[in-house]
């Protein structure tokens, strides 16, 4: 699927700019990717975040579940790395989080399973959980310039380095940001990270700097010619849009329905939509955090989107409030919160999404090196004849 009017962040440069990652890792200065700025040289032992020096995913995958403008008619192509920088208590990826369990891959598998994504049809390339793996997930980046035609996506906890973040600069097309915590008594019970919103929003300010104003293009789907076939990735058509308001919208709660002829569908190619999942007992310290978007980012600048989908997996008995699910009341309160502080461009999230089958297995599909060469092989031939 090319969209036409964009060029991504990773066309419009032509030279790699994976070299400036070597500031914030390297064999002198260790691991300084991450906030945690732990040092350590991962060639020997892991860092904070428990992973090696090398590349790990637990799944690469068309994914229905994300935002409706993310995941559009065919899905995101998500790919799940293992591991993580924050590690949060409750987190809803926490079988793949909390270890770098998942599969190993080299550069040039990651490579192919990028261009495998787009011959499926995704909308986008979705990083999820990347920043501990990004030496080598730029350079996979680099070896599909000039055949990846859609855009990246950064899906991340906020928890960023500014220098990190600019490095992406020639990357990342779409930022998809938590904006998880005000207080940071909560950020050091929850995750370990003090410093979690000044971290955060300076990164996030970055991020909106980056990408300026969202960039939305309608897609509007062929059925007849695509049929059920996921692999038909040009049966479409793509148009400029200015930023929609969808005030009100939900995020995807099931995938998108092919009935009919013709479907629109707006996309984002360009822009940030900042998340923040709604935790059971603490609305206050959400509706703290919408005050800090009104006040300090420009006006429709970004994306909000409000979740509600919070999951207690597993008894904490450290914490009880965790161990329940957030209320339509408490959900709702924020919300309204947002509305009341103009924050009406982005999505909210039917009650319904908090459901452990809205969490994807993480099964290691679509991570078989050999198919996926074979498949971005298979694709580069058509390519060139």
């Amino acid at each position: 699927m090319n969209i036409d009017y964009f060029t991504t962040s990773l066309n419009r440069n032509k030279t790699p700019a994976a070299s400036a990652l070597a500031p914030l890792y390297s064999d002198r200065e260790g691991c300084r990717l991450c906030p945690r700025l732990c040092g350590v040289r991962r060639e020997d032992l892991p860092g904070f975040c428990g992973c090696p020096a090398s590349i790990r995913a637990a799944r690469a995958a068309l994914h229905p579940w994300e935002e409706p403008c993310i995941s559009g008619v065919h899905g995101s192509g998500t790919v799940f790395f293992t591991g993580c920088t924050l590690r949060c208590r409750f987190c809803q990826n926490y079988q793949i989080s909390s270890t770098p369990a998942g599969k190993s891959l080299t550069v040039p598998d990651l490579a192919a399973i990028f261009l495998d994504l787009q011959r499926q049809g995704a909308h986008n390339i979705n990083l999820v959980t990347a920043t501990q793996y990004l030496p080598w997930i730029l350079a996979a980046l680099d070896l599909v310039r000039g055949r990846l035609t859609i855009p990246v996506v950064y899906n991340c906890g906020g928890y960023e380095r500014v220098e990190t973040v600019r490095v992406l600069r020639d990357y990342v097309d779409i930022w998809l940001p938590d904006l998880k915590y005000f207080d940071p008594a909560l950020s050091r019970e929850f995750s370990r990270a003090d410093d979690y919103f000044a971290v955060a929003s300076a990164a996030i300010r970055q991020m909106v700097a980056q990408t300026g104003r969202p960039l939305l293009q309608t897609y509007t789907e062929n059925i007849e010619s695509a049929g059920n076939d996921a692999s038909v990735n040009n049966a479409g058509t793509f148009k400029n849009d200015d930023p929609v308001n969808n005030a009100g919208a939900t995020k995807n709660d099931h995938p998108v329905s092919s009935a009919g002829a013709s479907e629109d569908v707006h996309l984002m190619v360009r822009g940030v939509i900042i998340r923040h999942l709604v935790l059971p007992g603490h609305r206050d310290d959400s509706i703290r955090l919408l005050r800090w978007l009104a006040s300090e980012l420009p006006p429709h600048s970004f994306y909000l989107s409000l979740m509600s989908q919070y999951t207690p997996y597993r008894t904490d008995p450290a914490f009880p409030e965790l161990n329940r699910r957030v209320t339509t009341y408490e959900y709702q309160k924020v919300v309204d919160a947002a509305l009341n502080l103009g924050l009406d461009l982005g999505f909210m999230q039917k009650k319904s999404s908090a459901r452990e089958e809205y969490t994807p297995p993480f099964d290691l599909e679509g991570l078989t090196p050999q198919a996926a060469a074979t498949a971005a092989n298979t694709a580069n031939e058509k390519d060139t004849n």
